[in-house]
């Protein structure tokens, strides 16, 4: 998709919709978020009514906006019209509200209605952005009951593949896939979210997923199912010991120095942690790709930098008072380079993991932080040396 510039720029449509050609939505989408809005605008209108619709509901809303602003009102009207309830709220609950007004002012009775009742959830609650037209099915339904339900209700739903998993208060608890429902035994469709959630949540935490009851397994297959990373974690915080050895004679003259160390190296691990849950949801969600990778280095470096930056003069501030300004300079500018340093190797393990085929989830935050408290002791003692001569 990004060989196709020069179409673009030289307006030929013949060929931007020969390189469109069984391309799905979401690429469209995202090669159009990443134009300008007036070259965006000229691609979009080259697409089919439906086909155009599709890749609309994919964009953001931030980018919904700006195309909309290049066409026509009675090409917005019916584009808005025809787009799914969810997607259609989420959009007007970003737009200046003379837009948005305008907008739902413009919509069928019907298509008015759903919207206004998703608009009246609060801003940030699922049912802003769910859509109506969906297929629940109870908590403790069995697979072949909610089958039923699928069958039963299905013809009337937006998508049957992704199934919401409600309690008996009619609260979404989860979802389920149609697919995983197909293949599975008769047993409780809980069971397949749970199941799910649980291999989610032991990858992210550095630990082999496991099945059964918490409270009935046996230890030592908990035991088991966590050893293997611990120990990898271990090997690698090696790294942190030989790195101490290294600057052991820099630790003796400014005994100082060590003071800060949790400090530093628990705002490294934090600030690796959190970009890599963001490119692992980002990866998830299809927003990255490898080709990304080094827009991916570059915006979260400087995110990274931003921050260390805040967090560098409060630590100067703070240390100045409890070891002298020298000291101080050394944690504040430490802050700084590891600060942009974690977050740079946060955004890129992931996406490297999923290059060679592992779960980005796995190299998450244990990993990163575990990684990031080695090269950040590194950092301290290189900064240290430079600063007060040693």
């Amino acid at each position: 998709m990004e060989r196709w510039t020069d179409l673009v720029e030289r307006h030929d449509p013949a060929g931007v919709l020969d390189r469109l050609d069984g391309r799905p939505a979401h690429e469209i989408a995202d090669a159009l978020a990443r134009m300008e809005p007036v070259d965006a605008g000229w691609v979009f209108r080259l697409l089919d009514k439906d086909r155009a619709l599709d890749v609309f509901e994919e964009l953001d809303p931030v980018d919904q906006q700006e195309l909309l602003a290049g066409l026509r009102d009675d090409a917005v009207t019916a584009l808005v019209e025809d787009m799914d309830p969810d997607d259609r709220a989420r959009m007007l609950g970003e737009a200046p509200a003379k837009v948005a007004t305008r907008m739902l002012a413009g919509l069928s009775a019907s298509e008015r209605e759903t919207t206004a009742a998703l608009l009246g959830y609060p801003d940030g609650s699922v049912g802003r952005v769910m859509t109506p037209e969906t297929v629940a099915v109870p908590l403790h339904s069995s697979v072949t009951e909610a089958l039923a339900v699928v069958r039963r209700k299905g013809a009337r739903a937006e998508t049957v593949y992704t199934l919401t998993v409600t309690d008996a208060g009619r609260r979404v608890i989860g979802t389920v896939s149609l697919r995983d429902l197909v293949l599975a035994r008769p047993d409780d469709a809980v069971e397949i979210l749970e199941r799910a959630d649980t291999e989610d949540t032991a990858r992210q935490s550095g630990a082999t997923p496991w099945s059964g009851h918490y409270m009935y397994v046996r230890v030592t297959k908990l035991a088991r199912t966590r050893a293997v990373w611990l120990a990898v974690l271990l090997l690698a915080a090696v790294l942190t010991v030989n790195v101490l050895q290294i600057f052991e004679d820099a630790l003796e003259q400014v005994t100082a120095l060590a003071l800060f160390i949790p400090l530093l190296v628990g705002t490294g691990g934090n600030a690796g942690a959190q970009s890599a849950s963001a490119a692992v949801r980002a990866i998830a969600v299809g927003e990255v790709r490898l080709a990304d990778l080094p827009a991916v280095v570059w915006r979260e470096l400087r995110v990274g930098l931003l921050l260390g930056t805040l967090l560098g003069a409060l630590g100067l501030l703070v240390a100045s008072l409890l070891v002298g300004v020298q000291v101080a300079v050394v944690v504040a500018v430490t802050l700084v380079a590891i600060c942009g340093w974690a977050a740079t190797v946060g955004a890129t393990m992931p996406l490297l993991a999923r290059r060679v085929g592992i779960d980005p989830a796995v190299v998450s935050a244990p990993l990163v932080t575990t990684l990031v408290d080695a090269t950040g002791l590194l950092i301290y003692f290189s900064v240290a040396r430079l600063v007060l001569g040693l």
